[in-house]
């Protein structure tokens, strides 16, 4: 008889199949193939070192001009040429500068299916974690295997069981308890492992602050970071897919390699000082720090609730930007910036000074959009804040969550937002 499975050694059971537990070796089909303008290049370089003729499934594999958008130099812009060709050529779709995050759009248009597996050249991927898939980031040369085979071989990993308790006091974001997290795990704490969200408190927490602890699993080690799916999953999937999908769920018995509880309750605003996401310190202990520069967006931040919360911190807290502040906002899709746009809220805000930037990565890691000046202290709504992340290596970059950027945007400092609660 077959011992009881988690979520993950089900799925790389269902797709390679066999009867595979944490350890073992597989093979197995994947369903979705993602690429970006920064990894996709050196995988068609690789596809056609492999002899790759045509790609397993055209309508499984997306390409998205996410880092470079737009593109700033002439060799970003030669990245673009050769991804759009590969596209026309193979039959797979790009996404193009402005459309957004590989990952977040995969969502937005459905493509990704609870019990699915989903590889993506792009640490970020577990994202998708959120929707109960088993979604993980590679390497350019996996990237192109996968592209000719549909298939990618994977050692299945054990599981860290997050037990999630109580509820959030007001003013305390998914954002503070995803680097709370981050912090106990450490950089290596979950390497290739798992992380599977459990217990009560899972139900505090909507399907945007879920893309938010997954993102952020990978600055812990984890493979994939993957979330039950319960009511809020399906509403969300229902209103992208147009029906409901059902969810892998773990076996009473599992194996697990550890377990972590989180007290929902006992958690504070937190920050990520420079320059480790995992170096996370209770917000009191840098309140006060001034801040020249703040960031939101990203697939840490940049979503149509991200934004909605910045704004009505910002005026709130009296609609006004500090002196001496930049205020940068980056949606993370397309589909985000309409809807903010169509709701007037990208308006309000380029009232209030901010620039708005085009969608995709943006400033997060250097490669596109605004650059944090010499010397400057930046407080971000972004996962990584490793020195030079954001083009400048003499920038000082804080992380938190889009209620304390925005607050801080007003007041020059970065402040805990529960002051400004209302």
């Amino acid at each position: 008889m077959t011992r009881p499975k988690t979520i993950s050694e089900k799925i790389l059971s269902a797709k390679s199949g066999i009867d595979a537990v944490a350890g073992d070796i597989v093979d197995c089909t994947v369903d979705l193939v993602l690429g970006t303008d920064a990894s996709a290049p050196m995988a068609i370089d690789y596809f056609r070192r492999m002899d790759g003729a045509r790609l397993f499934d055209a309508s499984r594999v997306l390409f998205s001009l996410d880092h470079y958008s737009p593109p700033n130099t002439p060799a970003t812009l030669g990245f673009h040429a050769e991804v759009r060709g590969f596209g026309r050529e193979h039959g797979a779709e790009v996404l193009d500068v402005g459309d957004g995050i590989s990952h977040q759009v995969a969502a937005e248009r459905g493509l990704v299916r609870p019990g699915d597996l989903i590889i993506g050249a792009d640490s970020h991927t577990v994202t998708s974690g959120a929707l109960g898939a088993f979604a993980i980031g590679v390497g350019s040369s996996e990237l192109a295997a996968a592209m000719i085979t549909g298939r990618v071989w994977l050692r299945v990993p054990e599981t860290i069981a997050v037990v999630l308790r109580g509820s959030r006091a007001p003013g305390v974001a998914a954002k503070d308890a995803a680097l709370a997290l981050i912090a106990e795990l450490g950089a290596d704490g979950a390497n290739y492992q798992t992380l599977e969200f459990r217990g009560p408190g899972v139900n505090d927490f909507s399907i945007d602050d879920r893309f938010v602890f997954s993102n952020l699993a990978v600055e812990g080690g984890a493979k994939a970071a993957i979330w039950p799916v319960d009511d809020e999953t399906r509403s969300y999937l229902a209103q992208r897919r147009g029906a409901d999908c059902d969810g892998v769920t773990t076996d009473a018995g599992a194996a697990i390699a550890r377990e972590i509880i989180l007290d929902l309750a006992a958690l504070t605003p937190r920050v990520a000082v420079p320059h480790s996401p995992n170096d996370v310190v209770d917000i009191d202990m840098v309140a006060g720090t001034p801040i020249q520069m703040v960031f939101i967006g990203t697939c840490a931040g940049g979503r149509v609730s991200d934004i909605h919360e910045v704004l009505a911190m910002l005026e709130r807290a009296g609609s006004r930007i500090a002196a001496g502040v930049k205020l940068v906002v980056t949606p993370a899709s397309r589909e985000v910036h309409d809807r903010l746009a169509a709701d007037g809220t990208l308006a309000r805000l380029v009232e209030l000074g901010a620039i708005v930037t085009t969608a995709g990565c943006g400033a997060c890691c250097g490669t596109s959009g605004v650059i944090p000046d010499d010397g400057m202290n930046v407080l971000s709504t972004a996962n990584r804040n490793f020195k030079a992340r954001m083009g400048n290596a003499t920038a000082s970059i804080y992380l938190a969550s889009p209620a304390a950027c925005a607050l801080a945007a007003v007041t020059g400092a970065i402040t805990d937002p529960r002051e400004a609660a209302g």
